[in-house]
């Protein structure tokens, strides 16, 4: 095996250790709120602190990349990451566990800026497109950490011992993936930069791009289940097969992303799916009969599949900023949809009702197939 394809393997293992952890503690956030007495309101907070701090972190991380390179930053963040989750049923107070949530948050949004740099180089040096493939293993992550989390609940397994052991085997995880990760050096410095950065000119149009798509993301984790039960009249036990459908046709469409994108162009394969993200939610809304909308999420998930990893790739090539730089910017504005686009449905659909609050995610989709259609290959 040559040095670029065990860094790949080592990169692999992180995309996977990000999406398996998350899945796990995700899983049993019902026995986090027994275990602090708190309602759905209050794990709502403690999940926005999560979120939050994710979001102050992405914009900071390119700067330390440049600074530290990119091997030390998801070293460190994925140490931080994975030691620190087996902390929360230790965690003294409701306001002990959203102040750990926020640094639980903090060290996901380092994590996914720099991994998709060590991404970013690699696919650079390949010199083909695999970034689809590295977020396909966060998606297989996601859906093991979930059947991980059911099991030790099925099992009645308390949750110290848990997350303790998924922290341990993640922790060694990352130490075997140390050894093989790109050592990329710190940018020479010629002059000090800000610490902060936001987009600029040329990342707005990809950062709307993965806007639009995190939003929908978000979107159909967050309420495809309401929408199942209360639009399309299903039952309990079917209302939760729409989010398996769109997760399930998301990893499907990441899988075979890199051969597509070598195939038809960055350009062309995100206008197609955003044509196709659109075509599944339209259906999902005008026939909001079950299995028409577990079609339609399909739909939707296989569209949205290729999207955020073609941003990233694009970001953290392109010109006159190093990776780290362009990705954080890209991410940035992109989890910044993930954040604000589920609260704002929800708003919506208040005022209205779920079916027509994703108008706005359909409004969305289509202003992402048209930035893509103006996307320019030499960003």
């Amino acid at each position: 095996m040559t040095p670029l394809s065990k860094a790949r393997l080592a990169v692999n293992i992180l995309f996977f250790l990000n999406g398996f952890v998350h899945a796990n503690y995700f899983s049993r956030l019902p026995r986090i709120q027994d275990l602090f007495t708190i309602d759905n309101g209050t794990i709502g907070l403690v999940l926005l602190a999560a979120s939050f701090g994710a979001l102050i972190a992405m914009p900071f991380t390119g700067w330390m990349i440049i600074r530290n390179g990119s091997r030390k930053i998801v070293l460190f963040s994925a140490y931080f990451y994975c030691a620190s989750v087996p902390f929360i049923p230790f965690a003294l107070s409701v306001q002990w566990l959203v102040a750990l949530f926020f640094l639980i948050g903090i060290a996901t949004g380092m994590l996914d800026v720099s991994m998709n740099a060590q991404a970013v180089m690699i696919e650079q040096r390949l010199r083909k497109p695999i970034m689809t493939s590295f977020h396909a293993f966060f998606s297989v992550g996601m859906m093991l950490g979930a059947l991980s989390g059911s099991a030790f609940a099925r099992f009645e397994t308390p949750l110290t011992i848990h997350l303790i052991s998924i922290g341990l085997v993640s922790l060694v995880a990352v130490f075997i993936s140390r050894f093989y990760l790109i050592a990329d050096a710190p940018a020479e410095r010629t002059s000090e930069g800000p610490a902060f950065r936001l987009p600029n000119a040329s990342m707005i149009g990809i950062g709307v791009i993965a806007f639009c798509c995190m939003l929908g993301e978000g979107a159909m984790a967050d309420w495809s289940t309401n929408y199942m039960e209360n639009i399309a009249q299903s039952s309990k036990t079917l209302a939760p097969i729409g989010l398996s459908a769109f997760a399930l046709a998301m990893t499907v469409g990441r899988v075979f992303g890199d051969r597509a994108r070598q195939e038809f162009g960055d350009r062309v394969l995100m206008v197609t799916c955003g044509l196709i993200a659109t075509g599944g939610l339209t259906l999902a809304i005008v026939i909001p009969n079950s299995f028409a909308v577990i079609s339609g999420f399909f739909i939707v998930g296989i569209g949205l599949s290729v999207i955020v990893p073609i941003a990233y790739s694009v970001a953290g090539s392109a010109k006159g900023l190093p990776p780290g730089v362009g990705l954080a910017m890209v991410t940035t504005v992109g989890y910044a949809g993930f954040l604000f686009g589920p609260p704002v449905i929800g708003f919506l659909a208040d005022l209205f009702n779920l079916r027509l609050a994703l108008l706005l995610v359909l409004v969305l989709f289509l202003t992402m197939t048209f930035l893509s259609s103006r996307y320019r290959q030499d960003l």
